[in-house]
């Protein structure tokens, strides 16, 4: 049996590690995209689940949405606590498990997450809850990293050095079609997957190193378990892989990184 609460608790402190919110500004844009996806109308009540810093769930309340953001790290919550507030956006923050979700069924008219529920361990139970707490016809709109893309293939170079608890799903079937059709196949009506874009912009490939290294909880941790010649070996993949993908054609770096946008209705 896989011991999930031991698995999170070790995420937790993995997420809390670093600055997320350093790296997730480059995302506002999906979170902006997702919100139009699932087309939010004003006064409708919206979970954004494993919120992190808040993006999603900032960009719900812009569009004067009802939004409850939840996160099981508080470090985080902290950073969308403050934007929130700079920005004058009413958001409700609490710390809560992805995987057992404080609400009761079909309480809210949209559930998202942006990179973010598809890390949590149990998989199934994951679909479950946000499948639960949706209301009957009601929208689940979420942003994954699909295995094919540069983040799913940065993971991969990460994971070959350190890696995952034995029995975990790779995190990555999130960006598949086939595998979220099979984790909602019950509860859903329709589903649709388009695959989008994000550039990440980076003044170097040294930057980029820099800035996950020292900011990404699970490329920090990862990076720091590793003596000098894991390290080494770290740097020189990631390295390679930002030169496949970089679209800048100077010494800067432009790394087109694919994600799955998912919107599923409830029955």
């Amino acid at each position: 049996m896989v011991d999930f609460q031991a698995i999170k608790q070790r995420q937790q402190q993995t997420w809390a590690s670093g600055d997320y919110a350093i790296v997730a500004t480059q995302l506002n844009i999906v979170s902006e995209l997702l919100c139009e996806a699932v087309a939010l109308r004003a006064g409708q009540k919206v979970l954004d689940v494993a919120t992190g810093s808040g993006n999603t769930a900032l960009a719900a309340a812009r569009r004067n949405c009802d939004v409850t953001g939840i996160d099981y790290v508080p470090e985080l919550l902290s950073r969308a606590r403050e934007r929130a507030e700079t920005e004058r956006v009413r958001v409700t923050l609490m710390e809560e498990d992805a995987e057992n979700l404080p609400f009761q069924s079909n309480s809210f008219d949209v559930v998202l997450s942006t990179f973010g529920a598809m890390f949590a361990p149990n998989q199934e139970q994951t679909a479950k809850e946000l499948a639960r707490v949706c209301k009957p016809g009601g929208i689940i709109g979420m942003a994954n990293w699909p295995k094919d893309s540069f983040i799913g293939q940065m993971l991969t170079v990460v994971s070959q050095l350190v890696p995952p608890p034995q029995g975990l799903k790779p995190v990555v079937l999130w960006g598949s079609e086939e595998h979220v059709r099979e984790l909602f196949s019950d509860v859903i009506s329709s589903l649709q997957l388009t695959r989008r874009t994000v550039m990440f912009r980076f003044q170097s490939a040294e930057h980029f190193l820099d800035t996950f290294f020292n900011y990404y909880g699970p490329t920090l941790k990862a990076y720091q378990s590793l003596d000098s010649n894991g390290k080494e070996t770290m740097a020189r993949g990631l390295t390679e892989l930002i030169n496949k993908y970089n679209q800048s054609g100077d010494e800067s770096v432009m790394l087109p990184c694919d994600y799955a946008e998912i919107v599923a209705t409830k029955r």
